[in-house]
């Protein structure tokens, strides 16, 4: 029922927007002013007969529309009684040209005055006072608690606002704001009567979700358009739920306060089904031709693998998923690291290293987690490297050199819940001859192993 009043609507719209201009074959190409954002909205009306542009072949997208205009289109819309005649405002004379409408629309409930009884008809129509009109006009009744920060609370414009927006018609800005005091414009106009006619120009049409995901940042920047050349209308939190509805380059448009808004893809990742099999990824720190630290007659990045290998071997006896960044003498770059467990829905990152120092006299084991963002990724992964730690001193029997946090690349990158552990001091007598040793190497590849079990009976208990 209501298509039918909207496709009235349109035409009723566009016949003033027609009467404004002089009639001049163009496309919206060809008019110099024309906003890209709303482009192929006013094509289609071109290409309908709809709307032209002016003799100058501009379309003067600012042009504001006034009530007495609104008050005739919607009177025609409605097949109102146009004919001029004395109306119930004192403003609006016998003579001027909308007053059988303006009055057949008072009538009808479609539209009222002031409180001072006046109707003002040579005031520009507002965003908020076409929100009343159409959706008094169409009896527009479905709400789905749509609402804007600079719409009052427990209010009718709330209200008619959360309808129309509802209907797919009106949206608001990036930055979850509706602008119900401003004027309403020619481009604006456009906009409506393409929504109005053709459904695939609907806001609910033009967004259809085509994926969901979560912030994996500590605090993302989300702006209006897609770069950073665009203003910053609001952030959002390691975890926030995204809904997006398309990719331009590097950027994703979203859901965002009751309208769209942008935010960088290097900032989120792909939601995890919380009743999905852990997995957690295992890192060897170096490898190939990046040996790491080396003295006492070992290199690092033998020492890292053999007792990730360790690892990995519990991980899988203790029934937990586990994958490995590599798995023999290979190297990575530390971004293809975190990608890589990224890239497999990991949900755990543990990077495995051993430690050097100028001092013979340095000792013992350290697990460094990154605090990027007061967040809870960082909480969890202090709670992991600290349950890891504990473990690792136990089993060694080695110095407690505490659990610190540091902006290393592989742990400060990653989104997941993360800790890099430092085994010992190749350069300390005592530390190099444990992890030369395969018996110790087997104890703290357990030790890492009962770490990461405590993590994840710990997360499972809160």
């Amino acid at each position: 029922m209501f298509k039918g009043k909207w496709r009235v609507l349109a035409v009723a719209l566009v016949s003033f927007l027609a009467l404004t201009v002089l009639p001049v074959s163009v496309s919206a190409a060809s008019l110099s002013d024309v906003p890209d954002a709303y482009a192929d909205e006013v094509e289609y009306l071109i290409d309908q007969g709809i709307v032209t542009g002016y003799t100058d072949n501009t379309f003067k997208p600012k042009n504001k529309v006034t009530r007495k205009e609104a008050a005739t289109m919607i009177g025609k819309a409605l097949d109102l009684n146009g004919t001029k005649r004395s109306t119930s405002f004192p403003d609006v004379s016998k003579s001027l040209y909308a007053s059988g409408y303006i009055q057949s629309a008072y009538e009808k409930g479609v539209i009222s005055g002031y409180p001072d009884n006046t109707y003002k008809p040579d005031n520009n129509m507002t965003r908020g006072e076409m929100a009343y009109l159409i959706v008094n006009a169409f009896s527009l009744n479905a709400e789905s608690g749509i609402n804007y920060s600079d719409v009052p609370n427990n209010t009718s414009l709330e209200t008619v606002i959360d309808k129309l927006s509802t209907a797919g018609i009106a949206e608001g800005y990036g930055d979850g704001t509706y602008h119900p005091k401003e004027a309403i414009s020619r481009e604006h106009f456009a906009v409506l009567v393409a929504r109005a006619m053709n459904p695939d120009f609907n806001v609910d049409s033009q967004s259809e979700v085509i994926a969901e995901k979560v912030v994996s940042t500590g605090v993302l920047n989300v702006r209006s358009g897609p770069s950073t050349d665009y203003n910053k209308v609001g952030k959002l939190y390691e975890g926030n739920v995204v809904k997006i509805y398309k990719y331009q380059g590097s950027w994703a448009k979203i859901a965002y306060n009751g309208s769209t808004a942008w935010v960088h893809t290097d900032y989120i990742m792909e939601k995890r089904d919380e009743n999905a099999p852990q997995l957690i990824a295992i890192d060897a720190g170096h490898g190939d031709h990046d040996g790491g630290a080396s003295d006492n007659g070992l290199v690092e990045k033998d020492v890292n693998l053999a007792v990730a290998r360790e690892t990995r071997d519990y991980l899988k006896q203790f029934g937990l998923n586990v994958i490995m960044t590599r798995s023999d003498d290979t190297f990575l770059e530390l971004n293809e690291r975190v990608d890589y467990a990224v890239d497999r829905n990991a949900d755990t990152f543990v990077s495995i290293h051993a430690n050097a120092s100028g001092s013979e006299y340095a000792e013992g084991v350290e697990t460094y987690y990154s605090s990027a963002a007061l967040s809870d990724r960082a909480y969890k992964s202090k709670k992991l490297a600290q349950f890891i730690q504990d473990r690792l001193v136990a089993a060694m029997g080695s110095k407690d050199r505490g659990v610190k946090e540091a902006p290393f690349r592989v742990i400060h990158a990653t989104p997941l819940p993360s800790s890099l552990v430092e085994l010992g001091f190749l350069t300390n007598d005592s530390d190099a001859s444990k992890l030369g040793s395969s018996y110790y190497r087997d104890k703290a590849g357990k030790a890492i192993a009962l770490g990461i079990r405590d993590y994840y009976t710990w997360k499972q208990s809160q």
